[in-house]
């Protein structure tokens, strides 16, 4: 691509192309390939446009020597005086260069997402679960669905990994192309309210997006509850009026009071999913065990009754927002609950572990006090239901360096839910777990009791101590990291993952 196809992108080149100083370095360059586009100066190459992003720690105008000095054909920058008086190449000052990476990078992988139909998932909980229903949906109507998220990045059997939930403008229109190569025809993707705060999906046209609900999380990040919310709102007001697709449409919860006070862009359509009697898609649960959920459904399209292979409420809720958004892109309601009766789950998703001692064990990634809340009323509820005299036990920790002020409150959900507590060590991070294992602890209204609450500070050994401690109809459910294989102890990443332990202890 051009260097000029490249920055018509931008509505602030054609202003720039106004300057001499631009104009006489954009000439000597507008016949040159652009070999690749990069905010890191570390990935400069030779033909290269560099972007210089203002960052929480580091400010990548303090780089710009080192991607001039790397070949850099052209840089973008917040300031021009801080680039240097030697370089040759094409200056291009805007007000927020992060605001418009997103917009260069699309532009530069040929702008994949005005070619897929693209389903954006926010939410603090049941991003995953939606993106992968989606996924599900798809594929029983022949639609080749990439799957973007926690888990990693997938289309079909090809796999490419992830550090977060949602990557960086460049690496996300850069996936997106690759997808749409490999014959994705459409996308579901998760949106984290960190990707929506650094504009990391601005560059996306998105068809439809969801939003799930909106618990305490990330509150070392956002100020307050608030400031999360509007975060979250972005999605369906800015980002969504940015789309080239027509129609557009938002899939919103309004049984979550956040859901309830979502603004959602005045082009758009919109529809509603819950129990609320009021909204657009809603659902009743008839029947429930461990491995099923029986509901009813009324939609615009008239009523239906459905099955879910996975218990739970919330686990319904999230299939009826997914049947909501591919309705949306035209997929009959029928053919979506159809798709959904056979859902092969999550990975890390109250993901059941089987085994021969009569105990129901279960991996779920709640790591948030709603999460795990709604998990343990799930269980407790087939509980009641089946009339089993089986005990709950949870086992579970928080990260470290992590919002501090959900420790006691993921202490009091465990607590409600459950019969037995294992308190261990998450993710420490650079904590000491000790330290958070207590705060947890400080958290129980039962702290003292030694019958019903056990601290292990290992999880390895927290999980012997469960398997070896439970008796027979008991339901386990090993809380937090759900689908990682990993334990960040310090700033080391090492193997450990729930689902192997548990199977290796239970062998």
């Amino acid at each position: 691509m051009k260097l000029t196809a490249l920055l018509s992108a931008l509505p602030e080149f054609k202003s720039e192309k106004k300057s001499s100083s631009v104009s006489l370095h954009l000439e000597s360059h507008s016949s040159v390939e652009v070999q690749g586009i990069t905010a890191d100066a570390r990935q400069v190459r030779p033909g290269f446009v560099f972007v210089a992003i203002p960052g929480t720690q580091t400010d990548g105008h303090q780089y710009l020597p080192q991607a001039c000095e790397a070949g850099a054909m052209a840089v973008v920058v917040e300031k021009r005086d801080l680039v240097p008086p030697s370089f040759a190449g094409v200056v291009l000052v805007v007000e927020s260069t992060r605001a418009i990476l997103g917009s260069l990078a699309s532009q530069f992988y040929n702008n994949p997402s005005s070619q897929l139909f693209c389903f954006g998932v926010t939410g603090t909980n049941g991003k995953t679960s939606i993106t992968y229903m989606l996924e599900t949906i798809l594929e029983k109507v022949r639609i080749p669905c990439g799957v973007l998220g926690t888990t990693g990045h997938h289309l079909g059997t090809e796999h490419w990994s992830t550090e977060v939930t949602t990557p960086g403008p460049v690496v996300l229109q850069q996936r997106l192309a690759e997808m749409k190569e490999a014959g994705a025809r459409a996308v579901a993707m998760e949106v984290s309210s960190h990707a929506l705060e650094q504009n990391r999906v601005d560059g996306v046209n998105f068809n439809t997006v969801i939003f799930t609900n909106l618990t305490q999380d990330h509150l070392d990040y956002h100020s307050s509850m608030e400031e999360y919310f509007h975060t979250k709102q972005r999605l369906f007001t800015e980002v969504l009026r940015r789309t080239n697709k027509n129609p557009h449409f938002a899939v919103v919860n309004i049984d979550d009071p956040w859901g309830a006070r979502l603004r959602v862009d005045g082009y758009a359509g919109l529809w509603s999913y819950g129990k609320k009697k009021s909204a657009d898609f809603c659902y009743r649960i008839v029947d429930m065990d461990f491995s099923r959920t029986d509901f009813e459904l009324r939609t615009p399209f008239g009523f239906y009754y459905g099955s879910l292979p996975m218990c739970g409420e919330h686990n319904v809720a999230n299939a009826i927002g997914a049947v909501a958004a591919a309705a949306s892109g035209g997929v009959e309601v029928s053919t979506a609950l159809e798709a959904l009766a056979r859902f092969p789950g999550v990975p890390g998703r109250l993901q059941t572990i089987e085994n021969d001692k009569g105990l129901h064990v279960f991996v779920d990634y709640a790591h948030s006090p709603d999460a795990l809340e709604n998990v343990l009323r799930a269980l407790g509820q087939v509980r009641k239901k089946i009339k089993s005299s089986g005990n709950i036990w949870t086992v579970f920790g928080c990260g470290g360096d992590r919002d501090k002020g959900k420790r006691p409150l993921m202490a009091q959900a465990a607590e409600k839910g459950s019969d037995f507590l294992v308190v261990t060590s998450d993710n420490p991070r650079t904590e000491n777990p000790q330290v958070i294992v207590q705060e947890i602890v400080n958290g129980l209204s039962s702290q003292g009791h030694a019958e019903n609450v056990f601290v292990e500070v290992d999880r390895k050994e927290a999980l012997a101590l469960v398997f070896k401690k439970a008796k027979p109809n008991d339901v386990i459910l090993i809380a937090g990291k759900g689908h990682e294989d990993y334990q960040i102890v310090g700033t080391n990443k090492i193997h450990f993952s729930d689902v192997e332990i548990a199977k290796e202890l239970l062998a």
